[in-house]
């Protein structure tokens, strides 16, 4: 059977809903070339010193290594996390365990505002006993990204889970494998798609989470979503349009490479 192809009109209708989509994002891009000190329109005169000023500026630099490092740390703690209790789950059937699914789904549910001071009082508590997982540090903030995080990678985990056939463990259990090898040596290898789903979902979540960061942070662990909001609260910098046009090349190229892979991998 052949497969269904749109035919013009509809193919004219999705072109036009996705450059209406595309509008906002594209008229950044002639903003962040404007030679002003403010945003504006570029008139007579284009300008890169926004960019340069990305490179140059200690204070940008900061901001987008600390982010990464926050969601590296965010994606490893949140995904491992997730993959024990996902796994843990598949492989033992607890009677609850839908309970124990919402349980662990339940900072995806829940107002931001609610998860934001209950992981600001917690970082605060933790604060009066240590002075590396606190209030306004980098790790206290990477916890609290995993927490608001790791919701995700448990979706993703259980759906890649859903697709193991459980014959397989099963198979591997009657031959005499223990429990270590039947998921380091079965398990695991049959969902690594969705574990490397969940680290790069995670990361997304973690390098563009604000609403969180603002209670728990102050002046001493600054990301880049929080200097960014600085920067369009206080002085409306230029620069904030152009860190914008590079985090878009940024996700247009892997998306493009994505592409490209699974067409490669297809033929």
């Amino acid at each position: 059977m052949k497969g269904l192809r749109p035919g013009p009109v509809a193919l004219i209708l999705a072109a036009l809903a996705a450059v209406f989509l595309m509008m906002p994002l594209l008229a950044v891009i002639p903003v962040s070339f404007t030679p002003k000190r403010f945003l504006s329109l570029p008139q007579d005169e284009w300008s890169l010193r926004h960019y340069v000023a990305l490179i140059e500026n200690p204070i940008w630099l900061a901001g987008i290594w600390l982010s990464i490092r926050i969601g590296i740390v965010a994606s490893l703690l949140s995904t491992a996390l997730a993959l024990f209790f996902c796994v843990g789950i598949w492989v033992f059937r607890p009677r609850l365990a839908t309970l124990l699914l919402g349980v662990a789904l339940m900072p995806m549910v829940a107002p931001p505002v609610v998860s934001a001071l209950t992981l600001y009082f917690f970082l605060v508590t933790l604060g009066q006993y240590n002075d590396v997982i606190a209030f306004d540090t980098w790790l206290g903030v990477a916890l609290s990204h995993a927490v608001m995080v790791a919701p995700f990678a448990v979706v993703l985990i259980t759906v890649a889970l859903a697709q193991v056939d459980r014959r397989i463990d099963m198979a591997a259990q009657s031959m005499g494998a223990g429990l270590g090898t039947r998921v380091f040596r079965v398990i695991l290898p049959n969902i690594r798609f969705g574990i490397i789903a969940a680290l790069f979902l995670t990361f997304v979540l973690s390098w563009e989470e604000i609403g969180v960061t603002l209670f728990i942070t102050s002046v001493d662990a600054v990301t880049l979503p929080r200097l960014m909001w600085m920067g369009l609260r206080d002085n409306i910098d230029p620069a904030i349009a152009a860190i914008s046009v590079v985090l878009i090349v940024i996700v247009v190229t892997t998306i493009l490479l994505r592409t490209i892979i699974q067409g490669l991998r297809a033929r």
